[in-house]
């Protein structure tokens, strides 16, 4: 089980390594953007306040950290009820940490959503 734990563990890590750095990484600076849309004939101006991406970017993070305990909690359930060998309060057991990760994600999503259309309706 313990060897089970650290494999969870580094796959979790490697999920948010390429969910987390991949943007930031294929990110382009302004200059290289306004550079572009100005060779296109159209006009660059900056969008958004800093407090908004701020605060787009804290909810990205939390999501994404959220998504993937939740996952990994989904998992870990389900390991939880293969294992139960029938016995009713193991069972109900695993029943509840799928639900609650289940639910964690649905709460997660809608704060996610609102938040995104609260950002959007401020600027």
């Amino acid at each position: 089980m313990n060897r089970l734990k650290k494999l969870i563990t580094v796959f979790a890590f490697s999920v948010a390594l390429v969910l987390y750095g991949a943007p930031t990484v294929l990110a382009q600076t302004k200059a290289d953007v306004c550079q572009g849309v100005s060779a296109a004939g159209a006009s660059c101006t900056e969008t958004g306040t800093t407090v908004n991406k701020v605060v787009e970017l804290a909810i990205n993070t939390f999501s994404v950290i959220v998504g993937i305990v939740a996952v990994v909690m989904i998992i870990i359930g389900g390991f939880k009820y293969i294992t139960s060998s029938g016995d009713s309060s193991n069972v109900q057991s695993a029943k509840n940490t799928i639900l609650f990760a289940i639910v964690g994600l649905i709460i997660v999503a809608m704060a996610k959503t609102i938040t995104g259309f609260v950002l959007s309706r401020a600027t």
